[in-house]
């Protein structure tokens, strides 16, 4: 599957389509059932995996850094850490919250800590704090990335004149400079992104890297009127079938996944790699057998009457 891996915006990372979810792994998905799905992913050629330092404190037992605990042991046990692109976040450990300079540099060295490895190669800003100058933000990144530590930086949760201000700060002073970007996007949720920035990201090269890439499971098409489904992100996901826009993207989804023969969710990310800017949707999946409706996008290309039709239906 190596023909299908992406070019991450300015960097020198390839990526697979498909960006593995490590939000999951030791909230949901116990390390047995983490291990079998970052497995199966790896044999379909999936290469990115994307976890946080805050995966999972919100979990009942957890102080955080689970997520990343388990991907260490993974990449340890089964030696293929150079093949795989791992990309973690800073701000939101409970330890290790927020973007002054000191607590980037304190966070990252506790998640290679974590990872088991000695560098990271992409590591995000979590949520913008905007009471710290960029210039705190992109100098303490830009240490990390000269010490060998951070390989390629990028932003998450980051409006768009902060996000220009960063770039313009980097491209001024010679500094590291963000080449991705984690936003909020789905076919349920596109004002979230489009607009000013992604706008920016497309005028400035920047790969967008989208979560809630199937809303909460929405767009898997198992939420429907009169169902109940046994998720953790079950009450988020279900609020969609309350909006006309909601059953409009199912119905469209429902045609098109009946026409090619593929789950919804194949079609719905489908629709997402296809959108300008965008590299590899984020979705994690909690066992192995949700995997390959996610896969499936790799191989999935949809035509122009496909893409215009779920287009106007989550207008």
């Amino acid at each position: 599957m190596t023909a299908s891996l992406r070019k991450l915006g300015s960097s020198d990372l390839e990526v697979f389509p498909l960006a593995l979810g490590g939000n999951v792994f030791g909230w949901t998905a116990d390390e047995a059932t983490s291990f079998a799905v970052l497995d199966a992913y790896a044999a379909a050629g999936g290469n990115f995996v994307d976890t946080a330092d805050s995966y999972s404190a919100w979990a009942e037992g957890n102080t955080g850094g689970e997520s990343e605990t388990i991907l260490g042991r993974w990449l340890a046990s089964r030696g293929n850490r150079d093949r795989i692109v791992v990309a973690t976040k800073v701000s939101q450990h409970p330890e290790y919250k927020g973007l002054s300079a000191a607590n980037i540099k304190a966070a990252a060295d506790a998640s290679l800590r974590r990872l088991g490895t000695d560098h990271i190669d992409l590591y995000y800003t979590h949520f913008d704090q905007p009471e710290i100058p960029v210039e705190e933000i992109i100098g303490a990144l830009d240490e990390l990335v000269k010490a060998g530590k951070v390989r390629h930086i990028a932003a998450s949760n980051i409006g768009p004149e902060r996000l220009q201000e960063s770039l313009d700060f980097s491209d001024r002073e010679g500094l590291a400079r963000y080449v991705a970007l984690q936003p909020h996007y789905n076919l349920v949720s596109r004002d979230t992104y489009e607009g000013p920035l992604q706008d920016l990201a497309l005028r400035e090269g920047l790969s967008a890297v989208p979560y809630f890439s199937l809303a909460s499971g929405f767009l898997t098409g198992k939420y429907r009127p009169g169902t109940t489904v046994d998720s953790a992100r079950a009450g988020s996901a279900a609020k969609h079938l309350e909006s006309a826009r909601g059953r409009q993207v199912l119905t469209a989804l429902d045609e098109i996944a009946a026409d090619r023969q593929v789950p919804a969710a194949t079609v719905a990310l489908a629709w997402l790699a296809a959108q300008p800017t965008v590299t590899a949707p984020i979705a994690s999946a909690r066992t192995a057998d949700q995997l390959p409706a996610l896969l499936g996008v790799a191989g999935l290309r949809l035509t122009d009457a496909e893409l215009a039709r779920l287009t106007d239906a989550s207008a």
